[in-house]
């Protein structure tokens, strides 16, 4: 019987990496690279959306040679990601229509300000358990569908998709078949109502984002597609999350008080 491995992803803000596991869960190989950091103006932070791809392509494809494992070996792959940086693509090319907002970036605090000030700072509180805060998804994809030319009108038409980085790196490595994103991830874009766990159209009718740019929203349950153009098995996503759950995850802080 063939051996086979596990394929963990893991896209950071600093820069991605990949990890190749054996079926004891010991580490055979591993690729790192980093990622340029974009900084247009005092306190924005932005990614090329494209070199994020590229790069976490790359390391996987480094990590597979490092293993002596070819793309038919992998049996399960693993994505964690930076949650709240943001972005904004088109449907039909691919092509990003700005830079990814990166989570520490604050050139949407006039977005902020803007819902503040109609009053909707409180129904964001009940339905998503968050502060509103430039530091979420929602006001990063607003201020791109505002600041580029013919973007909102793009959006209302189908023609554009948003979402956080899990969510395009699953819908590039999936061969654009599945356009998806996990509960931990929704959770900090200050748009999915963590009551009813669905994308609520009434804060993104306020917001100004329509429901149909943004991801479906999938309990942490497998999902497979078609990885790149590889032939044989296809692998299956058994995990999608975000960084900081998955790390306090991993190294068992899953109860009250403890820390990761």
């Amino acid at each position: 019987m063939e051996k086979t491995y596990v394929m963990g992803i893991d896209e950071g803000t600093t820069g991605a990496r990949t990890l190749i596991f054996d079926g004891d869960g010991e580490i055979v190989a591993e690729a790192a690279r980093e990622l340029t950091q974009h900084y247009p103006r005092a306190g924005w932070v932005e990614h090329n959306p494209v070199e994020i791809l590229e790069v976490q392509l790359e390391t996987m494809r480094h990590a597979l040679e490092k293993a002596q494992v070819s793309p038919r070996g992998i049996r399960t792959i693993g994505l964690t990601n930076q949650r709240e940086t943001a972005m904004v693509w088109e449907k039909e090319s691919g092509r990003p229509i700005y830079n990814a907002i990166v989570w520490a970036s604050r050139q949407s605090a006039d977005v902020i300000e803007r819902w503040a000030a109609a009053g909707l700072a409180q129904e964001v509180r009940e339905k998503t358990g968050l502060i509103m805060d430039a530091y979420y998804s929602a006001s990063k994809i607003a201020w791109i569908l505002d600041r580029v030319e013919g973007a909102r009108g793009r959006a209302e038409r189908g023609e554009l998709l948003a979402g956080t980085i899990d969510a395009w790196l699953m819908w590039n490595l999936t061969g654009r078949e599945r356009f998806v994103t996990d509960y931990s991830n929704a959770a900090r874009t200050m748009m999915f109502n963590i009551h009813e766990l669905r994308w609520d159209e009434e804060l993104l009718d306020g917001f100004g984002i329509p429901v149909t740019m943004l991801p479906e929203v999938l309990p942490p349950t497998p999902t497979s597609g078609r990885w790149g153009r590889c032939s044989g098995p296809r692998p299956r996503y058994r995990a999608c999350s975000g960084t900081s759950r998955r790390a306090s995850s991993a190294r068992r802080a899953t109860r009250r008080g403890s820390r990761r």
